[in-house]
């Protein structure tokens, strides 16, 4: 190949991946599975559900917000906790997780959400979790350069060991804040 061949192959492979005529392998997140078998599939919408809170664990430098679906949100407008219902079969919630930055546009200083970092799901289904409350728990850690999930093992994170302590509350720690 001549010099020349070689810069027009260059340029039309660059104009080819712009214009997004070679596939990239990016992961499909919702292929991912937990190792106990909870997959982003089952949550598949989530990042359009109805905001429950922010919060913002001590220790930890990220942004939360914790949504959830619609039957999740029907519980918590129903009264949950305070009603002593508990939350039904096919409530879920996730917590999405972002690394904080300052903005540069806001006129005052102000933390807005920068990389993902994880996203945490909880699914109540009684049936497929009986020992755990019937809830079912999962930790997705996020990989900004390679833009993947990676699932956590069962028995990391915060799953139904440290739910326990609000057993009272059918395991959920957030309250469903005031609008």
């Amino acid at each position: 190949m001549t010099k020349n061949t070689i810069a027009v192959a260059v340029i039309i492979a660059g104009g080819l991946a712009a214009a997004g005529g070679i596939a990239t392998a990016a992961q499909d997140k919702y292929t991912v599975k937990a190792p106990h078998g909870i997959g982003f599939a089952e949550f598949r919408g989530f990042e359009d559900w109805s905001a429950i809170a922010v919060s913002q664990a001590e220790g930890l430098k990220l942004i939360e917000v914790i949504v959830g679906n619609p039957t999740m949100i029907a519980a918590y407008r129903a009264g949950f906790p305070g009603n002593g219902q508990p939350v039904p079969d096919g409530a879920r919630m996730a917590k999405i997780h972002w690394n904080p930055k300052q903005s540069t546009e806001a006129p005052s200083e102000t933390t807005v959400p920068d990389t993902l970092h994880d996203i945490d799901f909880m699914v109540k289904d009684s049936k497929r979790f009986p020992d755990s409350g019937g809830w079912g728990y999962a930790q997705f850690n996020y990989d900004t350069a390679s833009d993947t999930f990676t699932p956590l093992g069962d028995d990391t994170g915060c799953g139904y060991a440290c739910h326990t302590i609000v057993k009272a509350k059918d395991y959920v720690f957030t309250a469903y804040g005031k609008r």
